[in-house]
């Protein structure tokens, strides 16, 4: 019971490092989520490692799929309960990536993303760089097996958005990025970037 719940914190970032990129193709993600409403969630998800692809605002997650239907070989379904400081419970389990595509293309809302992996600092890093209606969206997340203290927090990193719903996954599928992204930019802009203080203490990486 206890793997069934992630331990994670989240950034809003404008930018990934370029040396972040190791040159390898990240893993392409198209999800499609049938429940997203109050923070629960039931996903279907393909992905791939072959594939290298720019995502943006005019990317369709569906043509994608289309055009690369046989280098999507994992898929997952995965069930999730709200996030509640940095602890979000999460069931996964491994289906067949046919079936998934097929669940994909005929209902849910999908989101497509490439995600790149990197360890920084202490701590193994994935960036999320969204297309479609999220674009131009960039989310780092640090997770653990545990609960996410003592972070040390990359100086890319914004702003931390843990436990802010809209910027779930599900939350994204429920109301896009691309539709309050000005909304947020002025909060940000009026009343700065926020770290939350639940989490032991906050360690931001030098820049040197």
């Amino acid at each position: 019971m206890e793997a069934d719940f992630e331990y994670e914190r989240r950034f809003f970032c404008r930018h990934m490092p370029e040396e972040l990129d190791d040159g390898d193709a990240p893993t392409l993600i198209i999800q499609s989520y049938y429940v997203h409403d109050d923070n629960y969630a039931l996903r279907v998800r393909v992905q791939s490692h072959q594939i290298r692809i720019d995502v943006d605002e005019h990317t369709d997650p569906i043509a994608v799929l289309d055009q690369h239907r046989d280098l999507f070989t994992d898929a997952f379904v995965t069930i999730k309960g709200p996030s509640v400081g940095g602890t979000r419970y999460e069931a996964e389990r491994v289906i067949d990536a046919h079936i998934a595509a097929e669940l994909i293309k005929r209902g849910g809302v999908p989101i497509i993303k490439n995600r790149f992996s990197a360890w920084i600092g202490e701590d193994g890093w994935s960036i999320d760089i969204f297309g479609g209606n999220n674009a131009p969206l960039i989310i780092a997340e640090a997770e653990r097996s545990r609960p996410v203290t003592n972070l040390i927090i990359p100086n890319f990193c914004v702003t931390e958005i843990t436990d802010e719903a809209r910027f779930s996954n599900d939350g994204l599928a429920n109301r896009p990025f691309s539709v309050w992204r000005d909304d947020f930019e002025r909060d940000l802009a009026q009343h700065g970037p926020h770290f939350e203080e639940m989490f032991g203490v906050n360690r931001m990486e030098s820049s040197n």
